[in-house]
């Protein structure tokens, strides 16, 4: 090896993620000495096995992952559970009503009596990982000899089904490409009932401007109680203990949840793909129907309450996008991947380079139609469940149509109907066009307004706003399949977008490359975690300071000063409660606090836990500098945003005053 050679091998280990030991979303199960040796050396005070011990029990029985989108840890003996305000958003948002807007006002219940049921809001609880690597690779070897396919659904099928488990819930992951394979099995508790939830403003003070932001002033919690399968209080294995003794610069911190997922061993192609091809069109996009959204919440509250929640998750996930391109681009994540990638196959990268350059317009393309089409209109959702039910079920068509329009706002839904159709025919392919695109090419040329009107008018939708929402719904007799609104979003789905790409072919290069960039990293000697797949980890890191740009430097925590400084009555997002202005802790009263914890999507309600395992906070955000972290941990700006748990304390005393969880969880 020439020395030229060894040192430029040598600057990109120095960037490759793993080769930082604090860095890393460390499967649970597998937390070896080499890991609690490091852990330690940051300041843990506890053996690993007090954090995961499958036969004793440990801290990650009070961990709980909520439909694996979020985290939650249980913190009474009488089944309190806490998680971000963000995660309970969508349940807050449709327990509300205009006579009790629990995101506007805030929900805190009185007493067990008046905690509130939520559909559809399951949480697990992990008790058991087994390695079952050799046996599915087994499996694999003989679909293959025998001809037959050997699909990821295929063989969690057979292996989950073998080792059914009674009552829990059992599913294998895959981690390196299928290099390993895990199975993990949970109990499941569905009685899940809202207990406390700040208003909006409180918890998301700041709203999308803050967000990604530092310094943060949100009490971004919420509280559920999860009932047993006798309709009982849950009595969990365990819960955490609540630290309000606080922290201080350089303190351990450890961060135990589910995150969602992360592409840490993509190939550069795909990288560049995602951000040079398909972010640039979804950024301007939700851009766009955010400034429609927001333009009509901003002039009606009930129009706020209905969109709350999609505009939410818009908000979310444009910022996301705009912060992941700025910075993959400022730190040079792809080049660094296509450095490191000269020490790998070239034949493997050849193949991938190619298969990404062809696949570059369709993946544009799908990005227009799920824009435009998909994601666009509320209603449109709506009338795509409608078309489920074929031609003969009316009448329960009439049922999700009534739901539908009481969820949305006419005059929202035309002027988004307007933006996606000049959007649509302004950016896809001829080839991709339906008649009905062509048809109203035709009447209207690039009159895009009469497009959206005249769509509108021949649909079920027809009168909304005008008339008695009941009297648009008895009209309606049918089918669903003539309808214009229907038609405009649904006759695309005929087209095979995929038709010009072997997803495959192109799936298998993926699997291969995460290989072999498994094992090439090991061969260097690198301490590797897997990608994010919603099974439990571990991160680990300390309380800190960031300092994102040269010359700048920000402390490490909030106090309830920035609520006063940033109070704005003009401002919906910087806005809270009148009476929250007189309940406000004083000044230098704790309130957010930094970490450098790696996380990610699913982290979101994960305890913050200190060296001996107490709660002293829950992980809710992370910086705008890190948002590169999806394909690389950028060592010095990863940071870990984090509401402090005192301040949910006061919160919960002084603007919820709910004595009796106070009490509870002591």
């Amino acid at each position: 090896m020439t020395k030229r050679l060894f040192i430029t091998l040598l600057l990109v280990l120095c960037v490759l993620p793993g080769a930082r030991a604090d860095e890393g979303m460390w499967l649970i199960q597998n937390l070896n000495r080499a890991l609690e040796k490091n852990m330690k050396a940051r300041g843990l005070k506890l053996g690993a096995r007090e954090i995961y011990n499958e036969e004793a029990g440990g801290l990650t029985d009070a961990v709980v992952s909520l439909g694996f989108y979020c985290t939650g840890s249980m913190i009474s003996d009488e089944g309190l559970m806490i998680t971000n305000h963000h995660c309970a958003y969508s349940n807050v948002a449709a327990l509300s009503t205009p006579e009790h807007n629990y995101l506007e006002e805030g929900f805190w219940a009185r007493s067990m009596a008046d905690e509130i049921p939520i559909k559809g809001a399951p949480v697990y609880f992990l008790r058991k990982v087994l390695d079952v690597t050799d046996e599915v690779h087994a499996l694999q070897a003989q679909f293959r000899a025998d001809g037959k396919p050997a699909g990821f659904r295929r063989l969690s099928s057979i292996v989950e089904k073998k080792y059914a488990d009674g009552d829990r819930m059992v599913s294998l992951a895959s981690v390196w490409g299928g290099d390993m394979y895990y199975l993990c099995f949970y109990d499941e508790y569905s009685d899940v009932r809202l207990v406390s939830a700040p208003p909006v403003t409180v918890a998301a003070f700041g709203g999308d401007e803050d967000n990604w932001e530092w310094p943060q002033h949100k009490a971004d919690f919420a509280i559920y109680r999860v009932y047993d399968h006798d309709g009982k209080p849950l009595k969990p294995r365990r819960r955490l203990a609540i630290s309000v003794d606080g922290y201080t610069k350089g303190d351990f911190t450890m961060v135990i949840g589910y995150p969602g997922r992360t592409d840490r061993y993509a190939p550069a192609a795909e990288m560049n793909e995602d951000v040079n091809v398909v972010s640039p069109v979804e950024i301007r996009m939700r851009a766009g129907q955010m400034a429609i959204i927001r333009k009509w919440m901003d002039r009606d509250p009930d129009i706020r309450r209905k969109y709350a929640d999609h505009f939410f998750s818009l908000t979310n996930a444009a910022e996301l996008q705009e912060g992941q391109w700025a910075s993959m681009k400022r730190f040079g994540v792809i080049e660094r991947r296509r450095e490191e990638e000269k020490g790998m196959q070239w034949a493997l990268l050849d193949s991938l380079d190619r298969l990404f350059d062809e696949c570059a317009h369709i993946e544009a393309q799908k990005a227009y139609y799920r824009e435009c089409l998909v994601r666009s209109m509320t209603l449109g959702q709506t009338l795509m469940r409608m078309g489920g039910f074929g031609r003969g079920n009316v009448e329960q068509q009439r049922k999700l149509l009534a739901q539908g329009l009481a969820q949305t706002d006419a005059r929202v839904e035309k002027e988004m109907l307007a933006f996606s159709i000049e959007e649509f025919l302004t950016h896809m392919d001829e080839e991709y066009l339906r008649p009905v695109h062509l048809e109203l090419r035709q009447r209207f040329g690039t009159d895009y307004k009469a497009m959206a009107q005249w769509v509108w008018d021949h649909s079920c939708a027809a009168g909304f706003g005008e008339i008695p929402e009941a009297d648009v719904v008895a009209r309606y007799e049918g089918p669903i399949a003539d309808d214009m609104l229907y038609r405009y979003i649904r006759e695309l789905n005929v087209v095979d977008l995929n038709s010009k790409e072997d997803p495959a072919t192109l799936n298998e290069l993926r699997h291969q490359y995460a290989q072999v960039r498994h094992r090439y990293l090991h061969r260097k000697g690198v301490m590797q975690y897997p990608d994010a797949n919603s099974t439990m980890r571990l991160s680990y890191g300390q309380v800190g300071p960031m300092r994102p740009w040269d010359g700048v430097y920000t402390h490490w925590q909030s106090t309830a000063r920035g609520l006063r400084e940033k109070y704005d009555p003009a401002k919906y997002d910087f806005c809270y409660p009148t009476k929250w202005k007189y309940l406000l802790p004083p000044p230098y009263f704790p309130v957010n606090f930094l970490t450098d914890n790696d996380i990610t999507g699913g982290n979101s309600g994960s305890p913050v836990l200190n060296a001996r395992g107490e709660l002293i906070g829950l992980a809710f955000d992370g910086n705008k500098e890190s948002l590169a972290s999806n394909y690389e941990a950028v060592p010095g700006y990863n940071m870990c945003v984090c509401v402090d748990i005192r301040y949910v304390l006061w919160v919960i005393q002084y603007l919820g005053r709910q004595e009796y969880v106070l009490k509870e969880i002591s």
